[in-house]
């Protein structure tokens, strides 16, 4: 049986711990409550806009000299870009996403990868943490979005992905992230971002526009807009679904610490009973032996 001393010290421990967590949960709260209204705000939008994008792109591909955007190629080179969170303590949040990376690239792209075709841009500390040790091949220039998070920073990237999709460095971009839908789910997303994939519906093949001024500045001018709003869209999901995961996790650990607590107080009243027992024992003996002599 442990000292008292012991379990007061694991007592001590165990109420600092809870009271970390118990922070920690207000301030993901707190930032939950901000990401959410952002990307719940920012989804209707996004979506209509995807469509908009999809069946444009649909329109125009019997133009491909003006469509590059749609341009399917040889899957030579492939880029993933993995959306993690910049800190732990978030529960399964970024496994997942390594998980969802890693069977991404075993489910089609193992032979690029063999042949070093495959690339990874993480977007969060972790995943670049992660997937360098690895040793795989890691675009980390753009790991710390999450510090400065803002449309016109996620745009920056967008621009680097366009141009170099462009330029043929990538022929296919894909992205994994956790996509938000309540405080305790979030749900592992793979979503192609370039080529922008057409939309196979019946009511795209019967879409009928009209440009203005021509659809040569409509292409250049709104479908790189949207991919700038898809990519924004993805990373706004993913933190306000980090935010809920880790709200949950801290939620979880600090009912945990309460239960540890509640077996160390009744190991700790269960040790000082039987302190005091063997003393009571030990006054009543040395008064027998006394009345013996």
């Amino acid at each position: 049986m442990p000292s008292l001393k012991e379990v007061k010290t694991r007592i001590s421990s165990v109420v600092s711990t809870q009271q970390i967590t118990k922070a920690m949960k207000m301030v993901a709260a707190a930032k939950l409550r901000r990401s959410q209204d952002r990307i719940l705000q920012m989804r209707p939008f996004a979506q209509k806009l995807a469509v908009i994008l999809q069946n444009l792109s649909a329109a125009q591909s019997n133009e491909p000299a003006d469509n590059w955007y749609s341009k399917v190629r040889p899957e030579n080179n492939v880029l993933i870009i993995a959306i993690s969170s910049d800190r732990g303590l978030c529960g399964s949040f970024n496994t997942n996403v390594y998980k969802g990376v890693q069977r991404v690239i075993e489910e089609k792209y193992a032979a690029q990868f063999k042949q070093g075709g495959v690339s990874i841009l993480p977007i969060g500390k972790k995943a670049n943490e992660y997937f360098t040790k690895r040793k795989y091949q890691v675009v980390s220039d753009y790991a710390g979005l999450f510090g400065q998070l803002s449309f016109e920073s996620v745009a920056v990237l967008a621009d680097y992905l366009m141009d170099n999709f462009r330029s043929g460095k990538y022929d296919k971009i894909e992205i994994v992230y956790n996509e938000f839908k309540n405080v305790a789910t979030q749900i592992l997303r793979t979503e192609q971002y370039l080529p922008v994939a057409q939309q196979a519906s019946a009511s795209t093949q019967t879409t009928d526009y009209i440009y203005q001024p021509n659809n040569t500045e409509v292409l250049e001018g709104l479908i790189p807009k949207s991919l700038k709003v898809q990519l924004f869209k993805a990373v706004l999901d993913s933190n306000a679904a980090e935010n809920g995961a880790r709200m949950t996790a801290m939620d979880k650990a600090t009912e945990n610490a309460g239960e540890i607590l509640k077996e160390l107080r009744l190991s700790y009243n269960r040790t000082r009973q039987a302190a005091i027992t063997k003393e009571i024992l030990e006054i009543v003996g040395g008064a027998e032996a006394l009345k013996a002599s």
